[in-house]
C-alpha cells in the first residue's frame, strides 16, 4: 500500500514567501557578484575601449604587446580575487534578509514557541493573536532588491569611467579593431590577411566659418578637389606600421615618421595628396585662398542730432567679417595752438570704439554706421584722425588709411556757455592751464549778475571756481580734474538750455540759439537740429497760447484780425533754413526778425459756430488716444526698469508689482472708451459708422489684453497690445470723421463752411487748426515733405538705438520689432 505524500503547510513561511523569496535570492546573487567581480569588468571595459580607439596604432608594437599582457595579468588577478571573495547565497540567506526587512521579523516570530503561560488561556489568546498578525505581514511581504551600490568599494567611480570610455569607442571608434590585438602575435605577412574593413581612412575638414561640409575622402571618386585654406586633413592607417604612408605638398610640416599610424596637417597651398600602399589614392587639390577682409570709409564724418558722431563704412570678406574697431587719435599738427591750446597736451590714449556688426543677414558685405557720443571728450570739435580695422574668423585684418576729420561734438551757441566749455577744454588739455582758467573765472565772477542770465547758474559757477582754487593749492589730481570737468559741463548745459519750463521761454531760447548759429557759421547738421528745436518749441507755444483763454475762463477778443495758417509759418521756417544752408545769413536774419514780430502779436481766435452730432464723442476719443499714448510711454519706461532691476524670464514675465498701477490706468481708459461708445455717434447705420464701431470694439479688446498683460507683469506684451489699441482708435476716428463729413453733406452744408466752423465750437488755434473733433485724424497730421522728413528721422533714431549692442536684449528685440513693423 503506497504512502500518501504529506502536503506542505500553506501557512509555513517558506510556502507563503515562495515568490518573494526567489526574487530576493536573485537580488542577493546580483549583489554579491557585483561586489566580487566589478574590478574584472572594469579592467575588461578599459582594455576594450583603448583597443577600439586605436591605441595600438599610436604605441610601438612592443609596448602594445607588453601592455596587453599586463592588462591580461591584472584581469586574471582580479578574477581570482573575486572568486576568493565570492560567497554564493542560499535560501536561508534570502529568508533572513526578508525577515529583517519586515517589521517585527515575522519569520522568526512564527518559528518561536510560547515560553511561559502556556497553561493560561489569556496568554494563549495573546500569543495566537501575535501569530495571526505575523502571518498577515508574511502574506503581503514584498521581495527585497539586491544592493548594487558600489560607491563604498569603488570610491573613484572607475566602473563608470570605463563604461563611458567603452560607449564612446562604440560610437566614435572602430569596435571591430579590438580583434587586431591578436595580430601582434602573428607574422607581419599575415596582418593584412586578417585585417577587417579598410586599411586606411582620410577626412578633409574645412574651417567652421566657411560653412562647408567635411569630406570622407574614401568616398570621393574625383581626382581633383577645391578646398578652402586652413582645411585640416586627417589620415588614419590600420594594420602593420610602415605598410601605408602619406605623400603631400599641401602643408609646410616636416617629414613625418613612416611608422606614424595617424597623421594630421592643414592645407596652406595647392598641391597633391597621395596615399601610398594597398588601395592607395591620389588627389590634385586646389586651395581656395582666404582673402583678408576689407573696410572703407563712406563719406565724411558727420555730426548727428545732439552732437553725436556718425561715420558710415563698408566692410566685406569672402566668408564674413567677425568684428572690427575704430581708432581716433588727436591730429596735433592740425590743431590751432593758441590760447589754452598753446601748452603741450597731456598724453591720452586714442579713442577705441567697436564697430557695429549686422545682427541678421550675411556679414560677407554690408554697410553700417558708427555712432558715438564724444561731446564730453577733450578732443571734441578738434582735428583728429580716424582709422577703421576689421577682422575675419581666420584672424586676418584689413584697415583703412587714416582720414583727417574734425571730431563732432555738441556746439554751444550761448556766449557764456561757450566760454565755460572752452575753460573746461583747456583744463583737460593740460594742467598748466589751471592757473589761466582761474584768472578768467575770477574776471567772470566780478559781476556775475551781468554775465549769467540764470540765477541758478551763479552758485554752480562759484562752486566750480572754489574747487579749482582748492586744487591749485593742493594739487590738481586726475579725480579732481574729472570732477571739475563734469561740473563745468553741467554748468554749460544749464547756460545753453536755460530754464525751459515755460513754452515762451523755450521758444525764445531756440530763436537766440539759431541767431547765434547764423553769426558763428554753423554747419548743415547743426542748422537742421536748431531748426527742429525751433519747430518743436513753436508747436508747444501755440498749444499753450490756445489754452490760455479757456484756462482763465475769458472770452477771446472779438475784433478783426489776420489769420495765419500752419502752412504759412512752415513755409517761413523752411525759407529761413534754406537761406541759412545757402549762406545768405543776412536775409535769413531779416526773416527771423519778421517771425519774432509775428509771434509777439499772435492771439487765440475763437469763431462762432455750432458743432455737428458726434463732436463731443470725437473730442473724447482724442483725449483717450492721447492718454493711451502717455500710458504706452510709461509702460515702455517700466519695461526698461525691469531690465535694470534684473532681466525677466524666458517667457517675458517680470515683477507684476511695478505694473499694477499701469494696469489700473489701462482699465480706466477701457471703461472710458466703453462709456464713449454709448454716446451719439455720426453715421449710425452707415458703412462708415459700422466700421468705426468695429474699430472701437477692437481697441477695447486690445486694451483689455494690455491690462491683463500688465497685471501679469508682462510689459513687453502690453506694449504690443497698446500699439494695437492706438491703431484701432485712429482707424475708428478716421471712419467717424468720414461719417461726420457725410452727415454734413446730407444736411446741405458745404465743405468750406464746415472747415470754417472749425469743429464742435468753431475754435481755432493761432495756426488756423481746428480745436474741435478733428484731433487724431489725417487732417491734423503733418503733410508733405515735413512729414516724410520727420518719419525718416524717427526711423533713423530707431536704427541707431538698435545698433547699440550694450542695450538690454529685450529692448533690442523691441526695437527690431518696430523696424519690422514700419
Amino acid at each position: 500500500m503506497r504512502r500518501r505524500k504529506s502536503r506542505p503547510d500553506p501557512t509555513a513561511p517558506e510556502v507563503m514567501l515562495r515568490k518573494p523569496l526567489r526574487r530576493t535570492l536573485a537580488g542577493l546573487w546580483a549583489e554579491r557578484l557585483a561586489r566580487a567581480f566589478w574590478p574584472v569588468t572594469t579592467l575588461i571595459l578599459f582594455t576594450a575601449a583603448a583597443l577600439g580607439f586605436g591605441v595600438q596604432d599610436v604605441l610601438p608594437p612592443a609596448v602594445t604587446t607588453w601592455g596587453l599582457l599586463a592588462a591580461g595579468m591584472l584581469i586574471l588577478v582580479a578574477l581570482l580575487l573575486g572568486l576568493w571573495r565570492f560567497s554564493p547565497p542560499g535560501r536561508a540567506d534570502a529568508l533572513d534578509r526578508l525577515d529583517r526587512a519586515m517589521p517585527g521579523r515575522p519569520v522568526t516570530a512564527l518559528a518561536d514557541a510560547q515560553a511561559i503561560g502556556a497553561s493560561d488561556p489569556a496568554s494563549n489568546a495573546v500569543w495566537r493573536a501575535h501569530l495571526r498578525r505575523m502571518t498577515a505581514i508574511l502574506a503581503v511581504a514584498p521581495p527585497v532588491p539586491g544592493n548594487l551600490q558600489l560607491a563604498r568599494y569603488d570610491r573613484f567611480a572607475l566602473r563608470y569611467v570605463a563604461l563611458t570610455a567603452f560607449a564612446l569607442s562604440l560610437l566614435f571608434g572602430a569596435p571591430s579593431r579590438v580583434t587586431e590585438a591578436t595580430e601582434l602575435a602573428q607574422l607581419p605577412g599575415r596582418a593584412e590577411a586578417v585585417a577587417l574593413g579598410p586599411s586606411w581612412e582620410a577626412w578633409a575638414q574645412p574651417p567652421g566659418y566657411t560653412g562647408r561640409p567635411s569630406l570622407y575622402l574614401n568616398d570621393v571618386d574625383r581626382s581633383a578637389l577645391q578646398l578652402p585654406e586652413g582645411t585640416r586633413v586627417t589620415v588614419r592607417f590600420y594594420g602593420q606600421p610602415g605598410v601605408m604612408s602619406v605623400i603631400e605638398s599641401l602643408s609646410d610640416r616636416t617629414e613625418p615618421d613612416p611608422q606614424d599610424m595617424a597623421q594630421d596637417f592643414e592645407i596652406h597651398s595647392s598641391g597633391r595628396l597621395s596615399i601610398r600602399g594597398p588601395a592607395g589614392r591620389d588627389w590634385e587639390i586646389t586651395m581656395l585662398e582666404d582673402q583678408p577682409p576689407e573696410v572703407t570709409l563712406v563719406g565724411q564724418m558727420e555730426r548727428d542730432r545732439g552732437g553725436l558722431m556718425r561715420q558710415e563704412f563698408e566692410a566685406r570678406d569672402d566668408y564674413g567679417v567677425t568684428g572690427g574697431s575704430a581708432e581716433i587719435a588727436l591730429n596735433l599738427d592740425a590743431v590751432d595752438r593758441r590760447y589754452g591750446l598753446s601748452a603741450e597736451p597731456e598724453p591720452r590714449e586714442p579713442i577705441a570704439l567697436d564697430l557695429p556688426m549686422p545682427m541678421t543677414g550675411s556679414r560677407a558685405e554690408f554697410t553700417e554706421a558708427l555712432f558715438g557720443d564724444l561731446s564730453q571728450h577733450p578732443w571734441a570739435n578738434m582735428p583728429v584722425t580716424i582709422a577703421l580695422q576689421v577682422e575675419d574668423a581666420r584672424g586676418q585684418t584689413g584697415a583703412t588709411e587714416e582720414q583727417e576729420v574734425v571730431l563732432p561734438g555738441r556746439r554751444f551757441f550761448d556766449p557764456m556757455a561757450a566760454a565755460v566749455i572752452e575753460l573746461r577744454r583747456d583744463i583737460l588739455w593740460s594742467r598748466e592751464n589751471a592757473a589761466r582758467a582761474d584768472q578768467l573765472m575770477r574776471a567772470i565772477a566780478h559781476r556775475p549778475e551781468t554775465a549769467f542770465r540764470s540765477d541758478n547758474a551763479i552758485p554752480r559757477f562759484r562752486a566750480a571756481q572754489a574747487l579749482l582754487q582748492t586744487s591749485l593749492r593742493e594739487g590738481l589730481d586726475d579725480e579732481t580734474r574729472d570732477q571739475l570737468a563734469q561740473d563745468l559741463w553741467d554748468l554749460a548745459i544749464l547756460l545753453e538750455e536755460g530754464d525751459l519750463a515755460d513754452a515762451r521761454e523755450r521758444l525764445r531760447r531756440a530763436q537766440e540759439r539759431l541767431e547765434e548759429a547764423m553769426r558763428s557759421g554753423a554747419d548743415p547738421s547743426e542748422i537742421d537740429e536748431l531748426m527742429e528745436e525751433l519747430r518743436e518749441a513753436m508747436r508747444d507755444y501755440m498749444r499753450e497760447l490756445a489754452q490760455q483763454p479757456r484756462e482763465r475762463g475769458e472770452a477771446p477778443p472779438d475784433r478783426e484780425s489776420m489769420e495765419i495758417t500752419q502752412d504759412q509759418i512752415q513755409e517761413l521756417l523752411d525759407r529761413i533754413q534754406e537761406l541759412m544752408e545757402e549762406g545768405r545769413m543776412e536775409e535769413a536774419a531779416e526773416l527771423m526778425a519778421q517771425l519774432e514780430m509775428l509771434l509777439e502779436n499772435l492771439e487765440f481766435v475763437e469763431g462762432d459756430g455750432e458743432g455737428g452730432p458726434g463732436d463731443e464723442m470725437m473730442e473724447g476719443l482724442g483725449d483717450t488716444l492721447r492718454d493711451q499714448q502717455d500710458l504706452a510711454d510709461d509702460t515702455f519706461r517700466e519695461f526698461q526698469e525691469q531690465f535694470n532691476r534684473g532681466a525677466p524670464d524666458a517667457e517675458g514675465e517680470g515683477d507684476p508689482q511695478g505694473t499694477d498701477e499701469l494696469a489700473e490706468r489701462q482699465q480706466a481708459l477701457r471703461d472710458m472708451l466703453r462709456d464713449q461708445q454709448l454716446q451719439p455717434m455720426p453715421g449710425e447705420g452707415t458703412a462708415e459708422g459700422e466700421a468705426a464701431l468695429e474699430a472701437l470694439e477692437e481697441a477695447e479688446r486690445a486694451m483689455e489684453e494690455a491690462e491683463e498683460a500688465l497685471r501679469d507683469g508682462d510689459a513687453a506684451g502690453a506694449l504690443d497690445r497698446q500699439a494695437e489699441a492706438m491703431e484701432a482708435l485712429r482707424e475708428g476716428m478716421r471712419q467717424m470723421n468720414q461719417a461726420q463729413a457725410q452727415d454734413r453733406r446730407d444736411r446741405g452744408e458745404q465743405g468750406e463752411d464746415a472747415q470754417a466752423d472749425g469743429g464742435r465750437d468753431g475754435s481755432r488755434d493761432p495756426l488756423g487748426r481746428s480745436l474741435g473733433g478733428e484731433v487724431g485724424t489725417d487732417d491734423e497730421m503733418l503733410q508733405g515733405e515735413e512729414a516724410r522728413r520727420r518719419a525718416q528721422d524717427l526711423l533713423d533714431e530707431i536704427r541707431r538705438r538698435s545698433a547699440e549692442l550694450d542695450r538690454p536684449e529685450a529692448e533690442l528685440d523691441y526695437l527690431r520689432r518696430l523696424l519690422d513693423r514700419f
